[in-house]
């Protein structure tokens, strides 16, 4: 098993380990198939794949550059997840996946290698999938991360 990348997503409780492989082209998640684990809800297998679109319609014509080793099919997808809903979790894979296609090492060893993983991501960072967000922590003499208590004159 020939490890492609490696990534960490994170959005809100969840976080989330991201590895792509050679394989057939499947997405495990927590030893399940994703549309297992997620109960086959489409909104959520939809965003958790999103990135792969984004992928395929690169504006750069990888497949001339690379025909053979470049094919999605031939990539598998192993998730490790914890934390958070099934939601959060989503959103966190969702992010890791994006990591990972960014330093895929499968792009490198071409002399215009810089320009192809500039460019998948250019359109990653445009669609929103490079989009991290984590809770802000809470500050001392606050009740939540912003939430004061009301000013009162007298």
């Amino acid at each position: 098993m020939e490890i492609l990348a490696r990534a960490v997503g994170r959005r809100k409780e969840a976080v989330a380990q991201v590895q792509i492989v050679r394989g057939t082209g499947q997405f495990i998640i927590n030893n399940k198939i994703a549309q297992e684990y997620l109960h086959n809800n489409s909104c959520s297998l939809l965003s958790v794949k999103a990135p792969f679109d984004v992928l395929e319609k690169t504006d750069l014509n990888i497949n001339e550059i690379q025909p053979t080793s470049l094919n999605l099919e031939t990539f598998d997808t192993i998730v490790k997840v914890k934390g958070g809903g099934l939601i959060g979790q989503a959103e966190a894979i969702k992010l890791g996946v994006a990591r990972a296609l960014c330093d895929i090492e499968s792009l490198s060893g071409f002399s215009n290698e810089m320009t192809i993983q500039t460019e998948v991501r250019k359109q990653l960072k445009t669609k929103g999938y490079l989009d991290s967000r984590v809770k802000e922590r809470r500050k001392y003499g606050l009740k939540k991360a912003r939430k004061a208590s009301q000013y009162h004159k007298r």
